[in-house]
């Protein structure tokens, strides 16, 4: 029992260092890809702090069966650096019984994981959806440029020569204000500000010693001149705040796997039922040519022809329409399938992981973090082309969604399991002696013809 506490406190820490190292540089990732989205929208650091957690879901879905690799890598390659795996053996402990609490550690991680990918993924995948969107439909800040009109409010141009664009306020202003299709206003200022309400739903603008000239659009003989020391004007600011957008409609990745299951089995059934109508529709069209062609005696051939071709066309039509609903239906089944079946396969990789990571571990005698991570990433590289290739394949309806979401879980699986079975045994991968012995009787057979000679 002491031993099994050793090597999970010696396991434990591993893990937490390569998840928080490997959040890292998937955050980093993220940001650069979504900077452009984020960078002049104006946006609350509330929001971006939102998007960056709901963003996290996924990465945690992907980063812990990795780190449970590295971690089991760190572990068994200190207690192998350091020469305690001889000792443990010595003292009678195999390396299968090494292995138990890290297997029971993966076991609980993978319970975590499906609960995780059920509860928590579906629900933040849907909330970084809709919010990417909401930042995507709102528009820029105000921004002000010397000299250069602001076109960005509706219906209003506005002109400053010298703009402090820390503050927004402006000098020597011209003001085109166009929201009243029967006068134009232009307002002339000597200073002023721009800047929002505090409920971002208003934009107010301050002037100060300036004019109102109001020209009529019908009439050009009415003119109205007004001087101020001070004007407010207030305009429609909700095209520049930030607004949520509401969403009912969920897509496969924002659902658990319960609800992947009832829209599966509803799938089938309208299936099934568009099925048996086209059956149906077949049986209707041969009854039907049938009764034409008795029905009809007294038609001449041509009238015959006419008619029965006419319901040939149409018989064929509903038949290819229920053909292409179900060949829809079945495309759209796969899909939730090829992501029921990853709620599960993707944490399995956690208990898969722990079958070569034990005899790699064994094998590098290394715990550094640099070792482990490099000797990780060619399996990471082998599951996910796998994981990859086997969505494609099932979505294409090539293989079955079970199997292209599993094979990367039992190909890594049966090889974890050889490489185990090898280093309990401390007898090498691949048995390389028949190929020596044959290479050395060749080299002494060149050489004698060599000497002969």
């Amino acid at each position: 029992m002491k031993i099994y506490l050793y090597i999970t406190r010696q396991l434990i820490t591993p893990f937490i260092y390569s998840n928080l190292t490997l959040i890292m540089i998937f955050l980093l990732q993220f940001l650069i890809r979504f900077a452009d989205r984020i960078i002049g929208k104006g946006l609350e650091f509330f929001i971006i702090v939102k998007l960056i957690a709901y963003n996290m879901a996924w990465m945690i879905a992907l980063i812990v069966p990795m780190s449970i690799l590295v971690a089991i890598l760190m572990t068994f390659g200190s207690l192998s650096q350091n020469n305690e795996t001889i000792a443990l053996k010595s003292a009678g402990a195999s390396l299968y019984k090494l292995a138990i609490p890290v297997l029971v550690f993966a076991f609980l991680i993978f319970y975590l994981l499906v609960e995780f990918n059920n509860k928590v993924y579906p629900d933040a995948n849907y909330n970084a959806r809709i919010l990417i969107q909401s930042i995507n439909a709102k528009k820029p800040t105000l921004a002000l440029t010397p000299g250069v009109f602001l076109q960005e409010i509706n219906n209003v141009a506005i002109l400053a020569k010298s703009v402090d664009a820390k503050t927004n306020e402006m000098k020597n202003i011209t003001m085109f204000d166009y929201n009243d299709p029967l006068v134009t206003n232009i307002i002339i200022a000597e200073k002023g500000k721009i800047y929002f309400s505090s409920d971002q739903q208003k934009l107010i603008i301050e002037l100060e010693s300036g004019e109102l000239h109001e020209s009529n659009n019908i009439d050009n003989t009415k003119y109205r001149k007004m001087n101020f020391e001070k004007n407010k004007i207030y305009l429609p600011g909700e095209q520049f705040s930030f607004q949520q957008i509401e969403s009912s409609i969920r897509g496969e990745r924002e659902l658990g796997a319960e609800q992947l299951k009832e829209i599966i089995d509803s799938l089938k059934q309208v299936a099934a039922s568009y099925e048996e109508n086209q059956k149906k529709q077949f049986a209707k069209y041969f009854l039907t040519k049938y009764t034409l062609t008795v029905a009809n005696q007294n038609l001449s051939k041509a009238a015959l022809y006419f008619r029965s071709l006419d319901h040939i066309r149409i018989s064929k039509s509903i038949i290819q329409n229920y053909q292409d609903q179900m060949n829809y239906l079945e495309r759209l089944e796969k899909e939730y399938e090829v992501e029921y079946h990853k709620k599960y396969s993707i944490p399995f990789a956690c208990i898969v992981f722990v079958l070569i990571g034990v005899p790699l571990g064994v094998m590098i005698r290394k715990g550094g973090f640099g070792p482990a991570a490099t000797t990780s990433l060619i399996f990471f590289v082998i599951y996910w082309a796998f994981l990859i290739a086997g969505e494609k394949l099932a979505e294409r309806e090539f293989t079955s969604p079970f199997l292209g979401m599993w094979a990367a879980n039992i190909f890594l699986g049966i090889l974890g399991i050889y490489m185990f079975s090898k280093a309990a045994k401390e007898t090498p991968y691949i048995d390389i002696t028949p190929v020596k012995r044959f290479l050395s009787k060749k080299l002494k057979l060149f050489y004698e013809e060599e000497n002969e000679n």
